[in-house]
C-alpha cells in the first residue's frame, strides 16, 4: 500500500503575511465595533464560568457527581439567590441608590452652580502664595463641568431605574449571561486550557508561557480583587449603618465599585459620603452636621488606608504590575466603549495587553521576549476553598467520632446482655 503524498504547499512570503495580518486586524476591529454591545455580556459570562470552574471541580471530585450535574446544581443555586436578592435585599439597595441619585442630582442642579460661581470670584491666600480666581474666566469651564456631570447622572439614574423597574432588556441580558456561562462551564469539564493545547512549531514555550502569565493575571484579579471588593462592601455597610449614615447600603456598594477606578473612584465616594452626611437631618452623636460629615469622612479615609496597606497585600499577595494611573485611564476608556463591564475589567485587560505588547515589541527588535524569570504560578482557586476543605474534614471527623461512639455503645450493650442473669 503506497503512502499518500501530495504536492508541497507553497510558503507565504512577507507581503502575503503582511496583507493577511492587516486584513485580519481590520476584520477583527470591524467585528468588535459592530458587536460592541454584546462584548460586555460575553465577557461577564466568560468570567462567571471561569470563576465557578474551581468550585465545580472541587465539588464534583468530593461528591462523585458528574461535571454537568454539579454545574447545573450550582447555577440553579445562583438563580435562586438572584431571585431572592431581587425580592428582598435588592429592593432595599436599589431604592437607596435611587434616593441617593436624587439627592446628588438636586445638589448638582440647585446648589452646585451657585457654589462654582461664588468660587470663581474668590481669592485665597496660603502663606506667601495667593490664588485669585476672579482673574480667570471660569464660567465656560464650570458650565462644561456641570453639563458632563448632569449627563453622567442622567445615564446612571436611567440605568438604576431600568434595574429597579425590572425592564425586559436588563432581565434578558441577565438570562443571556447566565445561559452562556452555564454552557461554557458545563462543556468545559476537565479539558485542558485552550492556549495550553495550541501547538505552533518553534513557539511551544512562548504559547505556554503566555498562557501561564495570563492565567496568573486573571487568577490574581478574580481571586483577590473581587474578594477584597466584597469585604469592602460588607465592612462599609456595617460601619455606615452603625454610624447612622443614610443610604449606607448604597454607599457601601459604590465604595466597592470605586475600587475599580484608582484615585478618582475613592475621591468621588468620599464626596458623596460628605454630601449625604451634611444634608442629613440629624445624627446619633448630636453633632452639627458639618462636624458629623467631617468625622465620617475621616473614618472612611482611615479604613481605606487600612485596606490599602494591610488587607490588600495579605489577600492579593501579588499585584498585576500596572500603575494605578494607567488603570484609571484605561477604565475611563473602556467604560466609554463597553460600559460598566469595561470599568470592572480595566485592570486585568490592561495587564494582559501590556503582556502581549511587551512580547511583540521584544520579538520585533529581536530581543529575548522573556528576560525575567517566571513568577511562581498558583492555579486558580476560590476564596472559600480552604473553608470548604475544613468543613469537609470536620464533617468527616464528626461522622467518624459518632460511628465510634455507636460501635462502643453497641459493644457495651452486648456485654451487658451476656452478663445479665
Amino acid at each position: 500500500m503506497s503512502e499518500y503524498t501530495h504536492p508541497p504547499s507553497p510558503r507565504w512570503g512577507a507581503t502575503i503575511k503582511l496583507v493577511f495580518g492587516l486584513s485580519f486586524a481590520v476584520a477583527l476591529g470591524g467585528l468588535l465595533v459592530a458587536f460592541r454591545r454584546i462584548i460586555g455580556p460575553l465577557l461577564l459570562a466568560i468570567i462567571l464560568a471561569y470563576f465557578f470552574h474551581p468550585l465545580v471541580n472541587r465539588i464534583s471530585s468530593a461528591t462523585r457527581l458528574s461535571w454537568r450535574t454539579t454545574t447545573t446544581l450550582i447555577f440553579l443555586l445562583v438563580v435562586i439567590l438572584l431571585l431572592g436578592f431581587s425580592t428582598a435585599t435588592g429592593v432595599v439597595i436599589v431604592s437607596q441608590i435611587e434616593s441617593l441619585f436624587d439627592l446628588i442630582r438636586n445638589f448638582v442642579n440647585d446648589q452646585l452652580p451657585g457654589l462654582l460661581a461664588s468660587l470663581s470670584e474668590q481669592s485665597f491666600t496660603f502663606g506667601p502664595f495667593s490664588f485669585d480666581f476672579s482673574q480667570f474666566n471660569l464660567s465656560d469651564i464650570n458650565q462644561q463641568f456641570l453639563n458632563n456631570l448632569q449627563s453622567f447622572l442622567g445615564q446612571a439614574g436611567g440605568l438604576v431605574g431600568t434595574i429597579a423597574s425590572g425592564a425586559a432588556g436588563f432581565l434578558g441580558w441577565t438570562a443571556f449571561i447566565l445561559l452562556v456561562a452555564y454552557f461554557l462551564l458545563a462543556d468545559a469539564g476537565r479539558m485542558p486550557d485552550a492556549l495550553q493545547s495550541v501547538t505552533i512549531p518553534g513557539y511551544d514555550y512562548d504559547v505556554r508561557r503566555i498562557a501561564r502569565e495570563l492565567g496568573r493575571i486573571w487568577n490574581t484579579y478574580l481571586r483577590g480583587q473581587l474578594l477584597i471588593i466584597f469585604i469592602v462592601m460588607l465592612v462599609y455597610a456595617l460601619l455606615l449603618t452603625i454610624l447612622g449614615v443614610r443610604y449606607s447600603l448604597a454607599i457601601a456598594l459604590l465604595t466597592g465599585l470605586a475600587r475599580f477606578v484608582p484615585y478618582l473612584g475613592p475621591l468621588t465616594v468620599n464626596l458623596v459620603t460628605f454630601l449625604v452626611t451634611v444634608f442629613q437631618s440629624s445624627n446619633y452623636f448630636n453633632l452639627p452636621q458639618i462636624y458629623f460629615a467631617i468625622m465620617v469622612v475621616a473614618i472612611v479615609i482611615i479604613i481605606d488606608q487600612i485596606f490599602d496597606n494591610v488587607v490588600v497585600p495579605r489577600v492579593l499577595g501579588q499585584t498585576l504590575g500596572v500603575h494605578p494611573a494607567a488603570v484609571l485611564i484605561s477604565a475611563l476608556l473602556l467604560a466609554q466603549m463597553i460600559g460598566l463591564v469595561g470599568l470592572v475589567l480595566a485592570s486585568p485587560v490592561l495587564a494582559s495587553i501590556i503582556l502581549v505588547m511587551r512580547y511583540t515589541l521584544r520579538k520585533l527588535f529581536e530581543l529575548d521576549p522573556w528576560p525575567y524569570p517566571e513568577k511562581e504560578y498558583t492555579p486558580i482557586s476560590i476564596p472559600w476553598s480552604r473553608l470548604f476543605d475544613q468543613i469537609r474534614q470536620g464533617t468527616g471527623k464528626t461522622l467518624a467520632w459518632l460511628r465510634g461512639k455507636r460501635e462502643k455503645l453497641g459493644a457495651d450493650k452486648g456485654h451487658e446482655d451476656k452478663t445479665a442473669p
